[in-house]
């Protein structure tokens, strides 16, 4: 328990956030760790577990007022228990960590340097079409990357040239001195000057790479979109990016997806809103009219009396959720359009239609008008 995070830090809010910010913050970082947008990721999968929890409680007002007050203590009964001194820790404190920093890894032994290295991370931007990101897709990108150098598997050696273990440092990487202060034997810890770190010798180096071990190559990968996912969210597709140095796994391949934004449509979350323009005659009468969704077209009923900038809703015409068969709702906003260039005679029939304000909404402005005017 000592080593949770702030739950005000997972979520990337201030102490004094309200609960719509929490909420929103809430959304961007479970969308972010998702485990659809990162297979088999224990990492991505631990901190979208972490949101959630901080969620939990940040959203519940007793317990948030407990963890203002009393920290994890006050939300978890288990907390504190454990601690103690035990192999060279104090309460999660490592005394070797400290005199490490400061002398070099000469208290109570060193670190070496010269083993398994993660490949470094490979980062893209891809982008896709507004139907592509709510329906899914397949694209094929072109990446260029440090792979394991197949001349040699990697060992940087001549093929059927042995990699030597260095015996000034016995392959550590590492070569210790021992000196004599006022306070008594010190022993300091340096890289190996033979071998410079790597704890072993190559005496005759692979041609291909180099003595390095890894090759630069271009590849072609397939990416598979996932439906629902949305503008500016990341990818990771493990062990797709940099080779990993001394038998190190591969870093990852993040591709963040650029949504181009579409002519009619716009999102929020899972929902897909449009302007949806209509006559005059169709406000005032109803009628049936044809509307856009990401499935084509569907008929709209307008009831009679309609007023510009109502909203309707058309249930399940909206985004695929991540990871589920559900989908979001399409909102249909109406604008009444005002009829322009019209004949004399459609002028005509306008006036005498306004020449009678028997019709209820017209009437009751007029009086309105009329007590503001006295």
């Amino acid at each position: 328990m000592a080593d949770k995070r702030d739950y005000y830090e997972v979520l990337g809010v201030q102490k004094g956030a309200s609960d719509d910010e929490i909420k929103k913050a809430f959304r961007r970082k479970s969308k972010e760790y998702h485990p659809d947008l990162h297979p088999g990721d224990k990492e991505a999968e631990e901190k979208f577990k972490e949101v959630n929890e901080a969620y939990q409680v940040l959203s519940d007002a007793d317990k948030r007022d407990k963890y203002d007050r009393f920290g994890h203590a006050g939300v978890d009964p288990n907390f504190g228990a454990g601690g103690g001194f035990n192999g060279g820790g104090f309460g999660g404190f490592d005394f070797g960590d400290i005199f490490g920093d400061i002398f070099g890894g000469g208290f109570g032994g060193g670190r070496t340097r010269n083993g398994p290295k993660r490949g470094a991370d490979i980062r893209q931007v891809i982008d896709i079409t507004f139907e592509e990101a709510a329906f899914g897709c397949s694209k094929k990108i072109n990446v260029t990357a440090q792979e394991k150098c197949e001349s040699c598997g990697g060992t940087g050696a001549k093929k059927g040239t042995p990699v030597e273990t260095c015996q000034n440092c016995h392959g550590t990487g590492r070569v210790q001195t021992r000196q004599r202060t006022i306070l008594g034997y010190m022993t300091t810890e340096t890289v190996c000057p033979q071998c410079h770190g790597d704890g072993k010798i190559i005496k005759e180096p692979c041609r291909d790479c180099r003595g390095t071990g890894v090759v630069r190559k271009n590849k072609t990968i397939e990416v598979q979109i996932p439906p629902g996912i949305d503008n500016g969210q990341t990818i990771q597709l493990s062990g797709k990016g940099e080779a990993g140095a001394k038998g190190g796994p591969n870093g990852d391949l993040l591709i963040t997806v650029r949504v181009r934004p579409h002519e009619i449509f716009k999102r929020d979350e899972y929902d897909v809103y449009i302007d949806m323009p209509i006559t005059f005659a169709q406000a005032a009468l109803g009628a049936k009219i044809q509307v856009p969704t990401l499935d084509g077209a569907v008929e709209l009923t307008i009831p009679e009396g309609t007023q510009t900038g109502s909203k309707f809703r058309m249930k399940g015409k909206g985004i695929p959720y991540l990871r589920s068969k559900s989908r979001g709702d399409e909102y249909v906003t109406v604008t009444v359009e005002v009829p322009r260039n019209l004949s004399s005679r459609q002028k005509e029939m306008l006036r005498s239609f306004d020449e009678d304000r028997n019709y209820k909404q017209k009437k009751s402005f007029y009086d309105k008008m009329k007590n503001i005017l006295k």
